[in-house]
């Protein structure tokens, strides 16, 4: 013969399924959060490289412009022994103006073809 059933749950160590989600949400919120976290810690990472990298070429531009203020003195100079003064002005200046603007319209052009 059957026996009767009772309305308690099964004491075999099953969960109800409210249980089941329940623990499925709170694992996902902690799967979120430890991914989240790890990128964070992946983009901080990548910042402190970053940041040294940043130093290293504000620096090497430092230097560059230094080295390009001594060569416009030294043509200048260059072309004072030949002219007059302010015409080797003139001159350095046209002709560190017309490298800059070369060098700014290929820029535009590279720019116009990358979009």
């Amino acid at each position: 013969m059957l026996k009767p059933t009772s309305d308690l749950p099964p004491s075999g160590g099953e969960r109800s399924f409210g249980e089941l989600a329940s623990q499925l949400v709170d694992d996902a919120k902690a799967y979120a959060r430890a991914e989240v976290d790890l990128a964070k810690a992946i983009a901080a990472d990548k910042g402190k490289s970053a940041a040294v990298a940043a130093v290293f070429f504000g620096a090497a531009l430092l230097v560059a412009m230094g080295a390009v203020c001594g060569l416009s003195i030294a043509i200048f100079v260059a072309f004072a022994y030949l002219m007059s003064p302010l015409l080797a002005g003139l001159l350095t200046f046209f002709i560190f103006a017309a490298i800059a603007g070369g060098l700014g319209w290929f820029g535009w052009q590279k720019l116009r073809d990358a979009l």
